[in-house]
């Protein structure tokens, strides 16, 4: 018997029932709980470069208040740890652990050992490096100038 529509009234149900429809999503809501955690989420590049944007910048305001309070301010960079501490502010940026960081620096400063840090000097100058924030070998560098004391970021390849 056709119905005026002109759809078959043969009693069949056609699709799906809403409680069949809300079944489905509850069950792809919890396997994604499941495994959403369990990717692993990578520190990407342009991010790597905001890090290494924020070390110059912390960089550079030492530079900047070596001179301004006419005094020698150390940056300490534990390259282990991730981690780099302003020698003025005491400010401290720490870097995600799948990321390498790697330092260069001079062994002496000022006549005297520099250890793990970055000196920077009251006449402008400071004892320069490198910090190197890398992941699966590509990254930037934060290059500190030792006769201008500026730090500048490089990308590496």
């Amino acid at each position: 018997m056709l119905s005026q529509a002109g759809h078959t009234d043969a009693g069949e149900d056609s699709g799906f029932t809403l409680l069949e429809v809300v079944c489905v999503l509850g069950i792809t809501a919890m396997l994604a709980a499941i495994a959403l955690p369990a990717i692993p989420r990578a520190t990407s590049l342009p991010r790597i470069n905001g890090y290494a944007l924020e070390a110059a910048a912390l960089l550079n305001a030492d530079h900047a208040a070596a001179q301004r309070q006419n005094r020698e301010i150390a940056t300490v960079v534990d390259a282990p740890s991730r981690i780099i501490q302003s020698g003025a502010s005491g400010r401290i940026l720490r870097f995600p652990s799948d990321v390498t960081v790697q330092a260069l620096l001079a062994s002496r400063c000022n006549n005297r050992p520099a250890g793990a840090t970055i000196r920077y000097l009251p006449s402008g100058m400071s004892c320069g490096g490198v910090i190197g924030l890398t992941r699966l070998g590509a990254g930037f560098e934060v290059r500190v100038n030792w006769l201008t004391g500026v730090a500048e970021v490089a990308p590496v390849r």
